[in-house]
């Protein structure tokens, strides 16, 4: 089964009903939930997805969302190792930088992203919903391509 780490807007997209983007991340969830493949979020994508969504629904409604994410989603860690290795990177945002070291350290195939620009230096190949979705239609075992 293909592990996919989803960057925290992709998560944003559903939660907030973020248009255009929130039909496709919600069908790349779907797949998640589903079975279809597994979905990871790195560890600091929690804590920031809590962090807005208190702030837009408060504390009590932020943690039953984040505890219905955390029934679908397990966790990539992000521990000193990850962000040691994310500062060697070459990657103009440390954030995109420790969650790609995330993706790698917990052996995901990909990273889904809206910003797949920003993982050009990751090992570990970014899909948008969009260009990930036909391929799991097209490929009966759920495999894109991998990067080299």
């Amino acid at each position: 089964m293909k592990r996919i780490l989803f960057d925290t807007n992709i998560i944003l997209d559903v939660l907030l009903d973020r248009k255009p983007w929130a039909e496709t991340s919600a069908a790349v969830w779907s797949l998640v939930e589903s079975g279809a493949c597994e979905g990871l979020l790195a560890a600091h994508a929690v804590t920031t997805i809590h962090h807005l969504l208190r702030k837009d629904a408060g504390n009590a409604a932020a943690k039953r969302i984040l505890s219905s994410i955390l029934r679908v989603f397990r966790i990539a860690a992000v521990d000193n190792a990850v962000r040691v290795e994310a500062l060697e990177l070459p990657f103009p945002d440390f954030e995109d930088a420790v969650t790609a070291t995330a993706a790698r350290t917990a052996k995901c195939d990909y990273i889904l992203t809206r910003d797949p620009k920003g993982f050009r230096a990751s090992l570990i190949h970014p899909f948008t919903p969009e260009a990930l979705i036909p391929l799991f239609k097209k490929n009966p075992e759920h495999a894109p391509p991998m990067r080299n």
